[in-house]
């Protein structure tokens, strides 16, 4: 099949063109090539690339960005969807569009399901609910996927976030050492407690995506590394199979943060649906986060 990927560069899209590549003839277009919040550009690129699908790997966001820059924020992540959408509809192309956890106000006490009632809590996941309606009123042949804490090797997320921070005083403690001075015992690092989800890798979602291609799947579904964790144990294990032994987490509360947007406290997605439809489940979240450690050559 012909497929057009929007946002190529991105760090799923970047994931997406690698494993669609290998079974389809993939056409990539990013920011440089097309407009996405023109709805003229937007049909243009449909028309003449003349793809089977559509897939919408663009995205806005920074969650708390979106707080201060409402307009900038739906203009990608909800009319940008009504554009790419209004054009696949018009020359009956599919379409397969990501969104999110964040569309969920993180009041459930167990996984959410797919019918299951929308209430974001920030303008991140109102923009991602509003883009989600779009693509429901004007797409009879479409695939909407929503995921969670999401990760990857080509952009920037909290696996890299925490490396970095944790290289950063690895190196004052070792200065500090080779100045013959004590370091103020072992580093420590503040990670949130009090939110749970499932951390995803950006390959195994590309994996889970072409898996419902290949089934001709359709509505939305639910798709996310197997297994929940809470922020502060996600860094713990980040920091040990890294190999930084010496590293304290301590954990804290969510509003110690003082954080422009609401985070759901409680994000986990069921997968029931992906696993009813294609036979197969994601890799615990464990492993692949061991993957990703391996695929960015991260050096301690």
């Amino acid at each position: 099949m012909k497929i057009l990927l929007l946002g190529h560069k991105g760090m799923l899209g970047s994931d997406l063109l690698l494993k669609l590549s290998a079974e389809h003839d993939v056409i990539g277009m990013d920011k440089e090539e097309i407009d996405i919040v023109s709805a003229d550009d937007c049909r243009n690129a449909i028309q003449e690339t003349q793809p089977d699908i559509v897939v919408n790997a663009a995205a806005y966001t920074d969650v708390d960005g979106c707080e201060t820059d409402r307009e900038g924020c739906f203009a990608v992540n909800a009319e940008a969807v009504k554009n790419i959408a209004g054009a696949c509809r018009n020359t009956n192309v599919r379409i397969i569009h990501f969104s999110t956890d964040y569309v969920f106000d993180g009041k459930a006490s167990e996984p959410y399901k797919e019918e299951d009632p929308c209430h974001p809590i920030n303008v991140y996941g109102e923009s991602k609910r509003a883009g989600e309606r779009y693509l429901e009123s004007l797409s009879d042949h479409y695939l909407l996927i929503r995921t969670s804490w999401l990760y990857g090797t080509k952009g920037r997320n909290f696996v890299q976030s925490i490396l970095e921070k944790a290289k950063a005083k690895n190196f004052i403690n070792d200065a500090m050492t080779k100045a013959h001075a004590i370091p103020d015992g072992p580093s420590t690092l503040s990670v949130v407690d009090d939110q749970i989800g499932s951390p995803t890798y950006t390959k195994d979602l590309a994996l889970a995506t072409a898996l419902l291609i290949e089934k001709n799947a359709q509505g939305i579904f639910h798709v996310t590394n197997r297994g929940s964790c809470t922020w502060h144990q996600f860094a713990v294990k980040i920091l040990k199979e890294a190999g930084f032994d010496n590293m304290n987490v301590e954990p804290i509360k969510s509003s110690e943060l003082h954080r422009p947007a609401r985070r759901p406290d409680y994000s986990i997605l069921s997968m029931q649906k992906f696993i009813h439809v294609t036979g197969k489940t994601t890799q615990p979240w464990q492993l692949a986060l061991q993957d990703y450690l391996r695929n960015c050559n991260f050096k301690k």
